[in-house]
């Protein structure tokens, strides 16, 4: 989240856990005074003193009697030291500082302060009474108590300028505020989302990772664990059988290896699809031969011409399908005939097929089945097409997907 290097700077009402908050927000506890706040104050209280001790002196050319002077005094006294409330209680402080002002004019120093205060912490209708009220003392202490060297008109009217100049400096003041309170949170927000974005990508990259891991470990693990059960039930095979299997595992275990080493290298040079070539519906010829060499009886019937035509994502899609519905055979239907049916052409779409005979005997339950399935699914709809999966009615499983292909 967005701070600021020295808080200090700031006024107590734009530091906090949140940043700067808007003028006039009564939200929550009031913060403490920041070092800003005590030099604002600290000015705001010798102004105001200066400007009392100005009509001071104005009271007593003025030939005041000794007791109204002292009075006087004592009630701008008053007022000075209540400016330093003027952050609890702004429109009241305010109000109570302008009906003083009326007959006492060393406290129109602080009425000011009082003022400005109100027109940086609270809206404009408050601002609005507050210096209509301030407008009709001074006018009202232009009359009672005139000063000598000016008319009563004139201090009416520098009453009226002195007020609209210290609401105007105070808008100003609190507009100020919330453009900044305003372009905090918009900081904040714009970081909030973007770290939202980076981990809805990151999200997205380990579903894709987790997905390529699926689509090709499954297949290579499941010829390891076919050919391992079979040396395990089979120990007195022939030795060419032994040996065959052995070439079989050591392969699938050697080509896992190098697919793992694939996919971790993406993980650390992101942007890098590895050096390892990317499969293809070019290369479905191999998975089928793979296969068969895995002891399936597996049939492929191709009816694409050319298969270099079709684009490498939908040709990558169609091979991952493909060798899913081989892998789901040969854990769910071993020793069953399977085929692999490729159709299609530009502008009608890729379709692919695989479907298996019912199995022989009982086969053990397979722990997490069905997450291969979802997994094609979410895939081919990325790609734009359709999957669809389930039981045949000779007892067998099929599954089949519609990819487009544009012409």
């Amino acid at each position: 989240m967005t701070r600021t290097e020295y808080p200090w700077l700031l006024p107590s009402e734009m530091v906090g856990p949140r940043g700067p908050a808007l003028p006039g927000d009564r939200g929550g506890a009031r913060p403490r005074r920041t070092v800003r706040d005590w030099v604002v104050d600290t000015l705001m209280f010798l102004s105001a003193a200066t400007i009392g001790l100005v009509a001071l002196d104005a009271a007593e050319r003025a030939g005041n009697p000794d007791p109204v002077v002292f009075a006087d005094l004592m009630v701008g006294v008053v007022a000075c030291c209540a400016v330093w409330a003027r952050r609890r209680r702004p429109v009241g402080l305010a109000v109570a500082l302008a009906v003083l002002s009326s007959v006492a004019p060393v406290s129109g120093g602080a009425a000011l302060v009082g003022l400005f205060s109100v027109a940086v912490h609270r809206p404009f209708r408050p601002v609005a009474i507050v210096g209509g009220l301030s407008m009709v003392a001074g006018a009202v202490l232009a009359v009672v108590r005139p000063d000598p060297d000016t008319s009563v008109p004139a201090g009416i009217i520098a009453t009226v300028l002195l007020v609209l100049l210290v609401i105007g400096w105070g808008m100003l003041v609190r507009a100020r505020r919330q453009l900044v309170a305003a372009l905090r949170e918009r900081a904040v927000r714009a970081e909030t989302e973007a770290e939202l974005r980076a981990e809805q990508a990151q999200r997205l990259a380990r579903e894709a990772i987790a997905r390529e891991m699926h689509d090709v470990l499954a297949h290579r693990l499941t010829l390891l664990s076919v050919h391992a059960g079979a040396l395990e039930f089979r120990p007195d095979a022939p030795p060419p059988e032994v040996a065959r299997a052995a070439g079989v595992i050591r392969d699938s275990a050697h080509e896992a290896l190098q697919d793992l080493r694939a996919i971790i290298g993406v993980l650390r040079t992101p942007g890098d699809e590895g050096d390892r070539p990317q499969p293809t519906l070019v290369t479905l010829d191999a998975l089928v031969a793979e296969s068969r060499q895995a002891g399936m009886n597996v049939t492929l019937d191709s009816r694409i011409d050319d298969p270099s035509a079709v684009s490498a994502a939908t040709g990558r899609t169609a091979y991952r399908i493909a060798q899913e519905g081989l892998t789901n055979a040969r854990k769910h239907a071993p020793g069953t005939e399977t085929t692999v049916e490729v159709s299609g052409g530009p502008g009608d779409g890729l379709t692919v097929a695989v479907r298996n005979d019912a199995p022989v005997g009982e086969v053990p339950e397979v722990p997490g089945s069905g997450q291969g399935l979802i997994g094609l699914t979410e895939r081919a709809t990325l790609a734009g097409g359709r999957f669809e999966h389930g039981p045949t009615g000779e007892g067998g499983f099929a599954v089949r997907a519609w990819l487009p292909w544009t012409s």
